[in-house]
């Protein structure tokens, strides 16, 4: 199959630290092309991949103009090559999608990777796209608030996953091993929660992970996480890559998840789960659907369970752990998953009888399908104006 993958423009595909959702684009790409399929992959100019690149973005990706140029961009690019599409698969905004949507000629799949699903444009998305759009979501938690019937769209869950030749199973830890932190250092992760479990649980802690330099996060850094620091009972290494995220992983008693937002998936708990080390997390997002209580980890409700939950690690098989990544997380399974659905959505399309729905949409029609924006699509060019409170148009954080 001729696939179209769209990325958002912010990290090249794979990023060289932080960047889940570039991770797991990397690895669909790589299985693609290894199974014969002509994959283009449309991303930030700096992008090592095996698939056809078409580069797009306007550094520094902040604010209403560049927003709008690179929507814009990633538009023209899927509309220049739409007679090359088989399968187009969007990992980006969907407003880029705009020029493409309503035809017919083939299916449109989105992939959601973060909290915050835009209802009502997914709404208009889907009618002006009918069953040739579906959706997926890194969990179910991404999409527990999807209104019901049609509006709400057709959803599946694919998990993210993992190259597992990066990590290494680690049969047994030492009886004093660490504790692991692996993430954004900021409040919402819990950072502030594993030094308490550590703490209170008599191990020491590992923290890895990005630090904002200036604004709230820096502050709940200097206030909440630095001065624990002490380089013996809680050590932080800084951002890490992904040989030093398989020595740190791999030697910590367990990774800490204690979260206090409904994350869509932590990639970090399938890396951590690669190299057989279990997660104790908190019941919030996708952890309950990640962790198999007392298979591969304790779900946790508050910051006393987890301390009881550290005592009983010992329980645990870091081998049968390492398996059942490889069943749910693995690369193979990742891309098997999706190939089914280019395969599904494929049959839905009649390509020869079939063109634009209804013919071409004409401006007023288009133009309402994103709240407060104006779309006009012609056969060479697409203007997209959007104002500072549409959804797209905003400064998003980068999850």
């Amino acid at each position: 199959m001729r696939i179209v993958i769209t990325a958002d423009p912010y990290l090249p595909v794979p990023p060289t630290h932080y960047g889940g959702i570039e991770r797991v684009i990397d690895l669909l790409v790589r299985g693609l092309v290894a199974r014969g399929h002509e994959v283009t992959l449309v991303a930030h100019p700096a992008s090592q991949t095996p698939a056809r690149l078409i580069a797009y973005g306007r550094p520094p990706h902040v604010g209403v103009p560049c927003r709008i140029l690179e929507l814009a961009q990633a538009g023209r690019s899927l509309w220049r090559h739409r007679r090359e599409i088989d399968v187009l698969h969007s990992f980006g905004r969907l407003a880029a999608l705009l020029p493409i949507l309503a035809s017919r000629r083939f299916p449109k799949i989105q992939s959601y990777q973060r909290d915050g699903v835009p209802w009502r444009s997914i709404a208009r998305a889907r009618r002006l796209a009918g069953d040739t759009l579906l959706f997926t979501g890194c969990s179910t938690s991404v999409y527990r608030l999807r209104p019901g019937g049609a509006e709400g769209g057709e959803w599946r869950t694919v998990f993210n996953g993992v190259d597992l030749s990066t990590y290494c199973c680690t049969p047994a830890v030492r009886p004093d091993a660490p504790l692991m932190f692996l993430g954004r250092v900021e409040a919402i992760k819990g950072t502030h929660h594993a030094i308490a479990i550590a703490r209170r649980a008599g191990r020491r802690l590992v923290i890895a992970g990005v630090t904002a330099d200036s604004g709230p996060h820096a502050e709940y850094f200097a206030d909440h996480v630095r001065p624990h620091i002490d380089g013996r009972r809680v050590v932080f290494v800084g951002p890490v890559d992904d040989k030093q995220k398989n020595h740190w992983l791999g030697q910590a008693a367990a990774l800490l998840m204690p979260i206090e937002w409904e994350e869509p998936f932590g990639i970090v708990m399938a890396e951590a789960l690669a190299c057989g080390t279990p997660i104790v997390g908190f019941r919030r997002g996708s952890v309950p659907e990640v962790i198999r209580d007392g298979i591969n980890g304790f779900i946790c409700d508050d910051v006393d369970e987890a301390v009881r939950k550290i005592a009983s690690l010992d329980t645990l098989d870091r081998r049968a752990i390492r398996s059942d990544c490889e069943a749910r997380f693995g690369a193979a399974t990742i891309v098997d998953e999706y190939e089914r659905l280019y395969i599904e959505m494929r049959a839905r399309v009649d390509r020869p009888t079939r063109g634009l729905a209804g013919g071409r949409r004409g401006p007023a029609e288009t133009a309402g399908l994103f709240e407060g924006s104006e779309v006009r699509l012609t056969p060479d060019t697409t203007t997209v104006r959007l104002s500072r409170d549409t959804t797209y148009g905003r400064a998003r954080p980068h999850r």
